[in-house]
Order: C-alpha cells, then sequence, then structure tokens
C-alpha cells in the first residue's frame, strides 16, 4: 500500500516549527483524563506494539495516560465500529490498520463508513510485505519462481496470516500480476503461517516483514522481493518487486491514528503536532526501525487522500480474485 513515506522529516520541522501559541491555547484543556486508544488486534501484533509505542510517548510528553483497548475479531470491525460510534470528543482514538482501506469490499455489510466516520490524525508508520520460500525451493528470484510455478500450474502453495488479511491481499496481488496458478494456504496469524514455511509445509509464504525479519537475516528463510516502492532498510539486499520483476506492486502494512467524525479542530490538529512530534523522536524512529518498521507522518489531509486512493486499488484486487468475508 503506497505510503508518503518521507514525509516524516519534513513534517516534522515545518509541523513542530509552526506549532502556533494561539492553536495550542484552543487545545491546552485537552487531554484532561485518560485517552482510550483502540486497537483493531489482540495484544502482541504489529498494529498493538506499534500503537503502544506512540500512545506512551504522547502520555509521557502530555502528562495524560493514552492507554490500549484491543478489540480484536471481525477483521477490524469490531473496533472500527467502537470507533465510529465513540463521543467525538479527542478522548477515543482508533489505531487504524490497513483493513481501514479493505473491508468496505472484503465484506458485504460494515458497521462503519470509512469515508464519512472517521476523522484521520496522522499516519505513523509502514513496512512491506516480504515473499519469502524455504530454502528446498531452487527460485533465488522472483521471476525464477514465477518460472517454476509456470511449468506446474497448482503444484505451489504460499501461507499469509488469514483470508482477507493484508498478507492475503498482497499474494493475491502477486498472483494477479503475474497470472500464476499458486493455492493460498490461510493461517491463524502470520507467525503459524511463517512457522509453516520453516517447516517446509507451505514452501512459499507472503508475510508482515517484522514476522519474518529474523528467519530472513538467519538464513532459514529466502526473502525474493518487498512488495514495496523502495527497498526495507531493515532488508536493504532485497529488490522491490518492480526491481526485481518490472512490475510494481506496494504492499505496505500502514498504521495510523484516525478519531470519531466530529471531533472538534483544534483536539485534531494538536493531536496530529502531538503525534508528528513523537514519531520523529529518534528514539521512536530506531524502535521502529528496529520492528521492520519506517516511520511515517502525513496531514490530515494526506491521509484522507491515501484512504480513498488505496480504497480503489484494493477493491479492483478484491474484486478480480473474487475474495468475500462474511
Amino acid at each position: 500500500m503506497t505510503v508518503l513515506r518521507r514525509q516524516v522529516l519534513q513534517l516534522a520541522g515545518g509541523a513542530l516549527a509552526t506549532s502556533l501559541a494561539p492553536k495550542r491555547a484552543r487545545a491546552q484543556a485537552y487531554p484532561t483524563r485518560p485517552v482510550r486508544v483502540i486497537v483493531t488486534t489482540g495484544p502482541g501484533g504489529q498494529g498493538d506494539t506499534t500503537a503502544r509505542l506512540v500512545a506512551a510517548k504522547l502520555g509521557d510528553n502530555l502528562g495524560q495516560s493514552f492507554y490500549i483497548e484491543n478489540m480484536p475479531g471481525g477483521g477490524g470491525n469490531i473496533a472500527m465500529g467502537a470507533t465510529a460510534r465513540a463521543t467525538p470528543d479527542g478522548y477515543t482514538i482508533l489505531a487504524a490498520t490497513s483493513n481501514i482501506v479493505t473491508n468496505i469490499s472484503l465484506y458485504p455489510k460494515i458497521s462503519y463508513d470509512p469515508y464519512k466516520d472517521f476523522e484521520p490524525i496522522s499516519l505513523m508508520c509502514s513496512s512491506p510485505h516480504v515473499l519469502v520460500v524455504h530454502p528446498s525451493i531452487p527460485a533465488r528470484s522472483v521471476n525464477e519462481l514465477v518460472a517454476l510455478a509456470k511449468a506446474e500450474p497448482g503444484k505451489f502453495s504460499y501461507a499469509s496470516a488469514g483470508r482477507g488479511t493484508p498478507a492475503h491481499l498482497a499474494g493475491e496481488l502477486f498472483k494477479l500480476a503475474f497470472a500464476v496458478d499458486i493455492t493460498h494456504v490461510p493461517f491463524n496469524g502470520g507467525g503459524p503461517a511463517t512457522a509453516s514455511t520453516l517447516g517446509g509445509h507451505v514452501p512459499i509464504s507472503v508475510s508482515a516483514l517484522p514476522t519474518a525479519i529474523t528467519y530472513v537475516r538467519a538464513g532459514n528463510l529466502r526473502a525474493l522481493g518487498m512488495f514495496s516502492s523502495k527497498r526495507a532498510s531493515a532488508l536493504p539486499d532485497v529488490p522491490t518487486m518492480m526491481e526485481a520483476t518490472g512490475h510494481d506492486l506496494p504492499a505496505d502494512i500502514v498504521n495510523g491514528f484516525m478519531v470519531p467524525a466530529g471531533t472538534p479542530k483544534p483536539i485534531i490538529e494538536f493531536l496530529h503536532r502531538e503525534t508528528v512530534k513523537v514519531i520523529s523522536m529518534p528514539d521512536t524512529r530506531e524502535k521502529l526501525a528496529t520492528m521492520g518498521f519506517d516511520p511515517v507522518a502525513s496531514t490530515p489531509e494526506e491521509f484522507a487522500h491515501w484512504i480513498r486512493t488505496e480504497i480503489v486499488r484494493w477493491g479492483k484486487v478484491i474484486r478480480d480474485a473474487n475474495i468475500a468475508l462474511q
């Protein structure tokens, strides 16, 4: 999923340098009590760990608790529906992930409108998916893997974190781009999917980079290509899909903060400035990099544009791959 990665440094200087006193004065009464940060996954997932990192820093900087409330289930629909129905007063924040742009096409009915029910604050970080194979697979490049798959249609399978997850959609994007017949094998999470490829049971995996990075570095898995428009700083030797094949196939895990529609604009502006400040802190960027994430900052308007664009892009992939969830 295409992300404005370079924005972090530009906004760190611009947004913070122009943090005008009148704007801060309008929001100075906020927050006066703990702020709930709703996470769409259970504890330990990528969306949870990145949200906890940023929420803790916000709490330190603002002298008020920003606490995590995990609401897993329904592919993120439970958490997003709860946020949409929350009082728009700045005391409920959604730690949005990529399903904010995919669920509208994946599910026949959802209890919220991703266009109308939320106000974006800022993108926070992103991480690409990576195509990995078990060392027993003779392919040492994406093109070689495509050639193997085309030579024996239906022989190979790939693991993902589950049906309808960003990893699954990245895998289907790959299949559509190269017209290959590779069977999808969904697992209950990225950990089990990666374990299946480590054991050689499902020889190919489309994995979130933070899940696979340790095994790639150790040589237990071979990384062939990144679903990203630029190389990942955590694995700089692995080419992007464009570099490897000439096909640009960005499919990032993206995390950002949003609030319910109707939240007062001064609070949105205040949260945006403070979030950008946290993302720009050297120790935050270092911790994100250790987890396999690149820091990202955007204006609320850029975040909204990204949502509109990605809903259209992934909607086409979901229709073309004939994916539907209940």
